[in-house]
């Protein structure tokens, strides 16, 4: 019951912040900017973590597998957050004025 208790205080990706919430100050530029620099972050990661394994470095494959799949994920996450970005430009781009 422990490892479920620990999933309620695992840390979100970017801060939320409910629709005009003026405290947290973030725009959604800057929240997309750090989530992009988390998403390099993860990718360089898992990269430096491959080539200790390459270079037969003191490393354990499990930990090469789970920044490679940390990074797949956010890379995966930021695809879909692409594609509903482009879908909600061209619908507005749809509506009559």
């Amino acid at each position: 019951m422990n490892a479920v208790s620990a999933i309620g205080t695992a840390r979100p990706l970017w801060p939320s912040a409910a629709p005009g919430d003026s405290e947290s100050g973030a725009s959604f530029s800057q929240v997309l900017g750090e989530y992009l620099q988390q998403v390099n972050h993860l990718q360089l990661d898992a990269e430096a973590k491959t080539r200790q394994l390459v270079a037969g470095e003191d490393i354990e494959l499990h930990q090469v597998m789970l920044a490679a799949q940390k990074a797949e994920i956010a890379l995966e996450l930021t695809q879909t957050l692409r594609n509903k970005v482009i879908e909600a430009y061209q619908e507005i781009m749809r509506m009559q004025v």
